[in-house]
């Protein structure tokens, strides 16, 4: 149980595996100026919250006793002086644009700073709500605001099974564009296909310039997005049409990116939180998702929920398997 002044929350003390990961008590303080405490209900996982853990993110968890977790949906209890975009009652969702190391929000309670809270997505439960947020402005801000994505562009999905992966399918379908999924063996075709995918490539035994150079009818796409990097990238590249836009999302291959020699190309290094950080994208970001949760083109993908912050170990174990296919929950 906790106190007003204390919270359960999930630490780790060193870099490792899911192991590392420890439930404790914590202090929490009442929300300061410009503050705003929130009751979690749903907590997202994403593969940053990994990457983090195991010291491979961009940036180094500050030790002992990191905090961890960009997503999370639940109820304002109290505001800090001076905020006056939230009142105890509220539903909410952090906004991802924080270092978690600090304000990792895998916890019972969170305090957070205004501009790190947004409102919960109109008509959208705690877990729709952790489940939509991250994913949906990660395809949002890498196909609409950065690659300008049309209808008619071919769309080339890496790590398409991923949360992110298949809110990118969504997202294309909704602009008209086609998605190209891809993944490493044949075991996900069949679901890929099922949400949406136009086309799947199974790269560990299939040429992906060669089939995409098929599908697009010699062509090739006009965008990839692509969670992996390394040298990889360059066939990317070498599968974009002509002046064809590349967006680099995420570097699970932590090797230097390689680029193809098939130019002109554009390439863009995404970074959602340059999206999630500014009010008027955090503006626009809401509406397209909201309004997508809406009409039905878009509905997050739900690998598994977890029930409980003690399982969260076991939620970061299915998302290392890679066995999975969209988001991974646990629910408070």
């Amino acid at each position: 149980m906790t106190t007003p002044l204390h919270t359960k929350a999930v630490l780790f003390h060193e870099l490792g595996g899911p192991e590392v990961l420890r439930v404790e008590d914590v202090p929490l303080g009442p929300p300061g100026p410009g503050e705003v405490l929130f009751r979690v209900e749903a907590i997202g996982l994403n593969r940053a919250d990994a990457l983090f853990r195991a010291g491979t993110y961009y940036y180094a968890p500050t030790l002992p006793g990191s905090r961890l977790g960009y997503e999370a949906a639940g109820v304002v209890e109290a505001v800090g002086e001076g905020v006056t975009g939230f009142v105890p009652g509220d539903p909410v969702m952090a906004a991802a644009n924080f270092d978690f190391g600090v304000h990792g929000v895998y916890a019972e309670r969170v305090v957070l700073p205004q501009e790190s809270v947004v409102h919960r997505l109109v008509g959208a439960d705690a877990v729709t709500s952790a489940a939509a947020w991250l994913t949906y402005t990660t395809a949002y801000g890498g196909l609409v605001e950065t690659a300008g994505m049309a209808p008619g562009d071919h769309v080339v999905i890496t790590g398409a099974s991923s949360g992110v992966g298949t809110a990118a399918i969504q997202t294309a379908l909704r602009h008209g564009a086609i998605p190209i999924a891809t993944t490493r063996g044949p075991r996900k075709r069949q679901r890929l296909l099922e949400l949406g995918a136009a086309h799947v490539i199974a790269t560990d035994s299939e040429d992906l310039v060669a089939e995409v150079r098929r599908i697009t009818g010699g062509k090739g796409a006009e965008i990839v997005f692509d969670a992996i990097g390394g040298p990889g990238f360059a066939a990317l590249g070498d599968a974009l049409a002509p002046r064809g836009t590349a967006v680099l999302y995420g570097w699970l291959d932590p090797r230097p990116a390689q680029l193809g020699l098939n130019w002109p190309q554009t390439v863009h290094m995404y970074n959602n939180g340059t999206l999630v950080e500014r009010s008027d994208l955090r503006r626009r970001a809401a509406a397209y998702i909201g309004s997508g949760l809406t009409d039905g083109t878009l509905a997050p993908v739900i690998a598994e929920t977890f029930d409980g912050l003690d399982r969260v170990a076991d939620a970061h174990r299915l998302m290392e398997s890679n066995a999975h296919t969209g988001k991974i929950l646990v629910t408070l």
